[in-house]
């Protein structure tokens, strides 16, 4: 246990989170306003991460918590838009003592304080079940500038940015499938980079964009079934780091392996469309096109490959 009871555990760990937001009334009301800022449209978005299924069992409680404000700002930077506030949901295992409530606090606040997202609000409870956290992430967008999935058009390019495929090799560092000297697969899965900094260049030349949560296939496939057109995805050209180079060039099957890397998810990198005649925004790659019709075709190595979900499904 704790030792605090629920209001007290709210004064301690989370309230200096609010950095003096003023709709956050000090954490001390049921509710938050949210100013309104004119000119501006509200962007909402929410994840939860679960122990077992998104993060290791045994995680660090401060990991945790700095992963689930990545994996929700990701959102936003998908869609243009600069953070605002956000509201916490946790569901403390019983096991979860104060030092360990303390250091998922101390992880979330430095996170929040490095990118500019005060806490608002929230409610925490006790689960019998595995840790499970969610984020409330709430955003400003220029009015009617938010970047949707469903603006692409035939003749549109596929770009992503960064690189594609580490939080997958991660993973498998992590479980010790495979070697990962200097730590660097392992820490893209546990710690992603939210690409706030691409906002400016979405907003001015994308005509949709997803975050590459699922992964790049099944985005690309959210973002082809909201626009009503078909993509053909070349593998051949993902943007690779020098770890994620180094596994490829070892497998045996380079095509199947480009397929792994392309569907593994956990990225939080930025697919989007932008017209052809339209510059390239910079730390973008080039990996697909945009046609008529309806489908994600995905080729390698000179064939066209059967990428099943092309990621992540929930139950």
């Amino acid at each position: 246990m704790s030792g605090l009871d629920e209001f007290g555990e709210i004064a301690r760990l989370f309230r200096p989170l609010t950095g003096g937001a003023a709709g956050a009334f000090e954490l001390k009301d049921d509710a938050a306003v949210i100013p309104q800022r004119p000119g501006f449209d509200l962007v909402v978005t929410k994840d939860a991460i679960v122990e077992g299924v998104h993060f290791p069992l045994g995680e660090a409680p401060d990991m945790v918590a700095r992963k689930l404000a990545r994996v929700n700002l990701s959102d936003l930077a998908a869609k243009g838009a600069e953070p605002a506030g956000c509201l916490l949901a946790v569901a403390w295992p019983r096991s979860y003592q104060l030092r360990d409530r303390e250091r998922f606090a101390q992880g979330l606040a430095a996170d929040l304080e490095a990118f500019g997202m005060p806490l608002l609000g929230g409610d925490t409870v006790s689960t019998p079940g595995p840790f499970t956290v969610s984020l409330t992430a709430f955003g400003w967008v220029p009015e009617g500038r938010m970047v949707r999935r469903s603006g692409a058009r035939p003749g549109d390019l596929v770009l992503v940015s960064g690189t594609i495929g580490d939080a997958t090799l991660g993973l498998a560092a992590v479980k010790g499938e495979i070697e990962d000297p200097d730590g660097s697969l392992a820490y893209r899965y546990r710690l992603p980079e939210p690409r706030l900094d691409l906002r400016a260049a979405l907003r001015r030349a994308a005509t949709a964009a997803a975050d590459v949560s699922d992964g790049l296939i099944a985005d690309v496939r959210h973002i082809a079934e909201a626009s009503g057109v078909a993509v053909t995805l070349d593998l051949e050209r993902l943007p690779l780091s020098g770890a994620a180079a180094t596994w490829l060039e070892g497998q045996p099957d380079t095509a199947a392996a480009l397929l792994r890397l392309a569907s593994g998810g956990d990225d939080y990198e930025v697919v989007c469309t932008v017209p052809p005649g339209v510059r390239k925004p910079p730390g973008f790659t080039v990996v697909g096109k945009i046609s008529e019709g309806e489908g994600v075709e995905v080729r390698a190595v000179g064939r066209t490959l059967e990428p099943g979900a092309g990621g992540w499904r929930h139950a």
